[in-house]
């Protein structure tokens, strides 16, 4: 059903991490889709109504195809056994190829639940003879993108190219009006966004770049789509 699945500790974060990448696969045919882990609230000026209609906003400037919540508890998120179950039954239901993750370092505690959580429910997935709904299924890769919560500049395994759809990405973000205060002190959350993306676009040559890990390494057919 999907070729990408995108997995987030909370709406926003698929958009903060990688919405220039997500919005240049839809450019290029890939089917991909988001799924929030929590419904992010309570924050300090949201709500839920709130935070589900930003959601829908940014998904539709995404023009993201498939959008769920596994809802899961905000703040509190674990990789539970029932939560590794509930999420191996979705990868099972929409069988992408590829995995998008938070980096498994971060300052957020839901981050590095929520990649502890994938990782797991990877496995799962593929497991016969259980009881987890649908057929068996295994993603071939786990790419990991990275958090505005992340203060260590890491070596990535690779940083997509988003000049074309750093807009779109903006777009998307300034649909979390809640989340993002433009009134607070500079540099603002997006402010930080918007340097580091230009840092990581400078470093491959371009304008704007987004970073992505990788546990497992990469292999290379061919070097026509190298930057």
């Amino acid at each position: 059903m999907l070729d990408v699945l995108v997995i987030a500790p909370h709406p926003d974060d698929a958009e903060i991490g990688m919405g220039g990448t997500i919005a240049l696969m839809r450019s290029q045919g890939l089917r991909i889709g988001v799924l929030d882990l929590t419904d992010g609230e309570p924050t300090p000026r949201g709500s839920l109504e709130t935070r589900a209609r930003e959601t829908a906003a940014a998904t539709a400037v995404l023009g993201l195809p498939w959008r769920e919540n596994l809802g899961l508890p905000n703040r509190r998120l674990r990789a539970t056994l029932a939560a590794r179950a509930a999420l191996a039954g979705v990868i099972r239901r929409v069988r992408p190829r590829w995995l998008f993750a938070p980096y498994w370092v971060d300052a957020h505690p839901d981050h590095v639940a929520a990649t502890k959580l994938v990782e797991a429910a990877r496995f799962w997935s593929k497991l016969t003879k259980c009881d987890l709904p649908g057929e068996p299924w295994h993603p071939e890769r786990i790419y990991y993108y990275w958090s505005v919560h992340l203060k260590l500049v890491r070596q990535p395994a690779f940083v997509v190219d988003i000049s074309t759809t750093w807009e779109t990405k903006r777009a998307s973000l300034d649909c979390y009006a809640s989340q993002f205060d433009q009134t607070a002190p500079k540099p603002t959350v997006l402010d930080r966004v918007e340097a580091a993306s230009k840092w990581w676009g400078a470093s491959i040559g371009t304008l704007y770049g987004e970073p992505f890990s990788s546990r497992e390494p990469l292999g290379l057919r061919g070097f026509d789509a190298l930057v």
